[in-house]
């Protein structure tokens, strides 16, 4: 815990009604650090709060897509923790999957709108509270195993993540000079309510189904949270969460003619089924 010499460290997470934002909140406010959450579900967030012991945490209703309601989001987070923000966690993202030919442009918006313009805002809208609080600030983004290499029927979320994943790479470089670090996040399957829809409305399947299928692992959502905390502490760009994003890492860089042909192959299975 912060002791009364040491201010008391922030971070602001979107996204933390549910899921990775709900263990990361859980996780930095177990060891001490005032927590800000905000997301669309104004509910999910109270729930997320009241798993937070103490009186140090704050919610803001946010929709990521909206420029400027970062910048009074962020504002009334500073103000509530007594006017700084040690670490901004871009999280807020959803899921869509399905073939490109089959998706509708709401879907598609949506996805790059969430996952990718709201990155963005984000940055960009918190960069002055990470520049004052440096050095030891951070940005912390929530990209994905997808980000790493593409598959059938992944196309436009797999496009957010890995522009996620550039846009660490970039801001590190950009920021580096402010003192403020900068990094994302790369999980494969975690144990989320993601995991409990279809990722595409025009499939019944769940996607937990079909993990298991394939066999793959599913991460405890506790190890996403460590990775946040291992970020903010940390000084790599890139932190790969789940034995499954860790072999994806290793076959892509150093057999990825094997990684195209298993992916040509999965889209043909699926495609007959």
């Amino acid at each position: 815990m912060s002791s009364g010499s040491q201010p008391r460290r922030h971070i602001f997470i979107t996204g933390g009604a549910s899921g990775i934002g709900r263990a990361v909140a859980q996780y930095f406010g177990d060891r001490g650090w005032f927590v800000s959450i905000a997301d669309v579900d104004v509910q999910g967030m109270e729930d997320t709060l009241g798993l937070i012991e103490g009186g140090f945490k704050y919610s803001h209703r946010l929709d990521v897509r909206d420029r400027e309601a970062w910048d009074v989001a962020l504002q009334s987070a500073a103000t509530a923790a007594g006017g700084k923000i040690d670490v901004m966690f871009n999280n807020a993202g959803i899921g869509t999957g399905g073939a490109l030919a089959d998706l509708e442009k709401d879907e598609i918006d949506a996805c790059l709108d969430i996952n990718l313009r709201g990155v963005l805002y984000g940055a960009q809208a918190a960069y002055p509270y990470l520049k004052a609080a440096a050095p030891g600030s951070a940005l912390v983004n929530t990209a994905s195993a997808a980000g790493i290499t593409g598959g059938s029927g992944m196309s436009v979320y797999s496009a957010t993540k890995f522009a996620v994943r550039s846009i660490a790479e970039s801001l590190d470089a950009e920021w580096a000079s402010d003192g403020i670090k900068v990094s994302s996040i790369c999980p494969s399957f975690i144990e989320t309510p993601l995991l409990d829809g279809t990722g595409h409305r025009g499939e019944n399947e769940q996607i937990r189904a079909r993990v298991l299928e394939a066999g793959l692992e599913i991460t405890p959502v506790v190890e996403v949270a460590k990775a946040v905390w291992d970020a903010v502490h940390g000084d790599d760009v890139h932190y790969l969460v789940g034995k499954t994003a860790k072999r994806i890492n290793f076959v892509k860089r150093w057999m990825p003619g094997l990684v195209r042909k298993q992916q040509r192959k999965a889209s043909g299975l699926m495609g007959r089924n």
